[in-house]
């Protein structure tokens, strides 16, 4: 446990630091980004409203480019939101003043929030980014359970216990050691919900519950294009929107026809295509918030209206674990909790690298000793479930078994 708790830190300890500070960055987008752009109006509860096409309208005067979707939100404090694109170009919000259609600012590309989306799930790096990040998913599972093994109270060894001074390396093992202790369950949690993300496992994942009609009745479809995915609850990113007829109805009578159904805070994705529908998709807080209904653009007739009581127990299982991941489900108290998870992985990155300093021998960095029997075959069983259940992360196991191998033959 202890040799194998060594080499995952190794292998995977820059880029969980690189997830821990991102990850509690995301956290607070909301209030991060209220202070990086005009998100907030006066309340306009009271007020007149324009229409979504005036906003849509006004935006297209100034930008001079097509516009893909419309976000109403939840508080009438806020201003709404008009995304636009050019071809071959990076997609634009505009913050609009729903009361006179001014645009008060933009945000290119998704803006400051969605750089550190992407850093922490390495998206700048492409498809090798994606898997990477399964990789270490998977590796941080082993970190918490061989972690865990590690600190679990024996005689003469308690769980929660710093002693020394600064100087030594008992203290910096105790600090170590407490702190992983105290947050294995959430950074364990943290590693699980976050696999639904990735392409190979989570991706996988999602074509189980499509294929098994956990939650998406079948229907003939088009695919859904980028911003709509984007928009959708994870269950539902694998399907699309039924073909309709010529025509279209408007932005302003699809957005009332959500409205009477019951949807308050909603993102309107317009139809892509000559006969795709409308997409208005709830913007969610809890997972119990999901629910997207598709509009016929030409008729109006809502071909589907699908929301959370409509998904499977695993779907359901998914959204929660998404909706708490992202510190949503359970308010604040939920938010706080992931922040110290994000915490104290990243002390915990900042604590190892010093503890394994401070036990080299000769100046030289030493991996732990070889385990007895019982318990390199704990290890073994362990390593094979987790190598089954994440493929990519087997696979980066069975380098680093190579890697030991090979070095122990050249020694």
């Amino acid at each position: 446990m202890w040799r194998w708790h060594f080499y995952a830190g190794l292998i995977v300890l820059p880029i969980l630091a690189l997830m821990a500070v991102t990850g509690a960055l995301y956290l607070y987008k909301p209030e991060i980004e209220a202070l990086l752009y005009p998100v907030h109006v006066a309340d306009t509860s009271k007020a007149t409203t324009l229409p979504p096409s005036r906003l849509i309208a006004a935006v297209g005067q100034g930008a001079g480019a097509q516009a893909t979707q419309i976000v109403r939100p939840a508080s009438t404090a806020e201003s709404w939101r008009v995304m636009t694109k050019v071809e071959g170009g990076p997609s634009t919000i505009h913050f609009v003043d729903p009361r006179d259609g001014r645009v008060l600012g933009v945000m290119r590309g998704g803006g400051i929030m969605k750089t550190v989306k992407d850093l922490h799930s390495l998206a700048l790096t492409g498809p090798v980014g994606n898997r990477l990040v399964e990789v270490v998913a998977g590796w941080a599972i082993l970190l918490c359970v061989t972690g865990l093994y590690l600190r679990w109270p024996r005689r003469g060894q308690p769980a929660l216990a710093i002693r020394g001074r600064a100087s030594g390396r008992l203290f910096w093992r105790d600090l170590h050691g407490t702190l992983g202790f105290l947050s294995s369950g959430v950074i364990l949690f943290l590693a699980v919900t976050g696999m639904p993300w990735t392409d190979v496992w989570g991706g996988g994942l999602r074509a189980v519950v499509a294929a098994n009609d956990w939650g998406r009745p079948k229907m003939a479809v088009i695919p859904w294009s980028a911003p709509a995915k984007d928009a959708l609850p994870w269950t539902l990113r694998e399907g699309g929107g039924a073909a309709g007829g010529a025509g279209d109805i408007g932005v302003d009578e699809a957005l009332r026809i959500a409205t009477a159904r019951g949807m308050g805070g909603v993102q309107l994705i317009l139809p892509a295509t000559p006969g795709a529908p409308y997409l208005a998709a709830s913007i969610v807080t809890k997972a119990q918030d999901a629910r997207a209904i598709t509009i016929d653009a030409a008729s109006g007739a809502v071909v589907q209206d699908m929301d959370w009581r409509m998904f499977g127990p695993g779907a359901q299982a998914v959204e929660w674990g998404i909706a708490t991941h992202q510190g949503q489900q359970y308010g604040e108290v939920n938010r706080l909790l992931m922040l110290a998870g994000c915490l104290c992985l990243l002390l915990l990155c900042l604590t190892a690298p010093l503890l394994w300093w401070k036990r080299r021998q000769q100046g030289r960095l030493t991996t732990p000793p070889a385990a007895s029997p019982a318990a390199r075959r704990m290890v073994a069983g362990l390593m094979l479930l987790i190598g089954l259940l994440f493929p990519l992360t087997g696979l980066s196991m069975a380098a680093a078994l190579l890697g030991e191998w090979i070095m122990g033959r050249s020694a």
